[in-house]
Parts: C-alpha cells; sequence; structure tokens
C-alpha cells in the first residue's frame, strides 16, 4: 500500500508497521492507516485490500483510495470485466508508450465514473458495497520486441481498479505508474542493494528494528547526492568518512 508523495520526501519510506501477533497485512495497513493524515493523498493498494473496512478507513482520514481488483473479488471482477468489455458509452482514454529493455509497452488507461449499477443484482450476496467508489477503471497494456528476439511479447494484458477519487485517464495512469514505481524504487533497492531478504535475523525485535535501520540508511541515501547511484553511495559511504559525514549530514 502507498501514498504518493511530493516535495523533498517523494520516493522515502514514510512509515511501515508490521503485523501484529496473529494478525496479517490487510489489519497492519488498517492500523497504519489510522495514524496517518491522509489530506488530499491518493492512497494506492494491491487487490488485498479491495475491502469495505480499509475502504471506509481512508476517506475518514481524509484521502482517496485507489485499490487494485482482482479474483479475490470473483463476483465485482466478473462484473467489472464485462462492462469494460461492452461499456454502454465511449469511455474517455489516455495512452503511455515506454520503450525499454528490448521491447515497446504501450498501455491503454480507460475510466468510467458509472459505478451505481455495481451494487445491485450482480453484486456477491452479502456482500459490504466499497463506501465512496467513484471510478472503475482498468489498463490494457502491450508488450511488442524490439529487437529479433521476442522475448517479453505476448497477448495484451489487462489489470481493473476501484477508487473512490472522481479520475480522468491520465490521473489514474499516473497514480498506477507512481505505485508501480515503489517495486522498483524500494522494494527492488532492499533486495538487491541491502541483500534484505538474505537477512537471518529472527527473534525478538530484531527483524523489525533492522528494517526500521535499513529504510532509514535508504532515506538518507536517497537524500544526499540524488544523481548518484545508491548501491554507489552506500559504498563510498563505507570506503570514506568523510563521504559518509555527508551523507549522514543531510538528517534534520
Amino acid at each position: 500500500m502507498s501514498s504518493p508523495l511530493s516535495g523533498p520526501g517523494r520516493g522515502s519510506v514514510s512509515a511501515s508497521a508490521p503485523p501484529a501477533p496473529g494478525e496479517n497485512e490487510i489489519t497492519a495497513a488498517r492500523a497504519l492507516l489510522a495514524t496517518l493524515a491522509l489530506d488530499g493523498a491518493l492512497v494506492t493498494g494491491d487487490a488485498i485490500h479491495a475491502q469495505a473496512e480499509t475502504a471506509q478507513l481512508v476517506p475518514e482520514r481524509g484521502g482517496d483510495y485507489l485499490f487494485a481488483l482482482k479474483a479475490n473479488r470473483p463476483a465485482m471482477l466478473e462484473a467489472v470485466v464485462a462492462c469494460f468489455a461492452d461499456p454502454p458509452e465511449a469511455l474517455e482514454s489516455f495512452e503511455t508508450t515506454d520503450a525499454d529493455h528490448g521491447r515497446i509497452e504501450t498501455r491503454c488507461h480507460r475510466v468510467t465514473h458509472d459505478v451505481e449499477w455495481l451494487f445491485g443484482n450482480r453484486a456477491e450476496p452479502g456482500e459490504p458495497v466499497m463506501p465512496g467508489l467513484a471510478t472503475l477503471a482498468c489498463v490494457t497494456a502491450t508488450r511488442t520486441a524490439t529487437r529479433t528476439a521476442t522475448r517479453g511479447e505476448g497477448a495484451p494484458s489487462t489489470r481493473y481498479y476501484l477508487s473512490s477519487a472522481p479520475l480522468t485517464p491520465q490521473r489514474f495512469a499516473n497514480a498506477v505508474r507512481s505505485h508501480w514505481a515503489i517495486e522498483n524504487s524500494l522494494h527492488w533497492v532492499l533486495d538487491v542493494t541491502f541483500d534484505e531478504d538474505a537477512a537471518r535475523n529472527r527473534a525478538d525485535n530484531g527483524p523489525e528494528n533492522l528494517a526500521i535501520l535499513r529504510r532509514l540508511t535508504l532515506n538518507l541515501l536517497r537524500t544526499a547526492r540524488p544523481k548518484l547511484p545508491i548501491s554507489r553511495k552506500r559504498k563510498r559511504s563505507g570506503w570514506s568518512d568523510a563521504f559518509a559525514r555527508s551523507v549522514i549530514g543531510q538528517m534534520r
């Protein structure tokens, strides 16, 4: 789950919370959201968070939600897929194109604000309504190889989303891109540069404490000399006390 930030904190870890004993990622996310002021924020989350209680909490804290919709909500997903396959009217769209790693990826983003029908007879029996739902959205991605190899090509893939914000296709595209950027700018960096997945500490508060230190360190490295790669700044901090002091000096 994420909330895109602007200003100097962009791309930094603002908060994290491990699940309490006997609980899971869903309840941990709700506990964390309850401590945050979300005024004006668009909170994005994976399909596991597309639940009424979580959706209710975000607007109560002043923000809007954008949650992925997948097979964990089968009846709702089936209805939304059918809606975009044969929409009652022409839908506004926004396209983006990226070229990287020997392929071109084109994404077509579409939205509809006609959502009232979703909670009629098609809804799952007893299923709670998604509070404040204002937008249904989908993005269809198509990959084309630019080299002789065809790796990366395949049938178009489509993902679906629910949001309490009246999103335009362009704002929806920006929000989805920001959410997936977390994988590259946070989780991938922690795994590859900090070797987090190989950590062997398991007892007591050790895992949580070290996770906090890694994220604090990542925030510092991201702020200091932003044009240098994180891995290079981390190495130079170990080689040079002067460089390490220049990084730590960014802490305020």
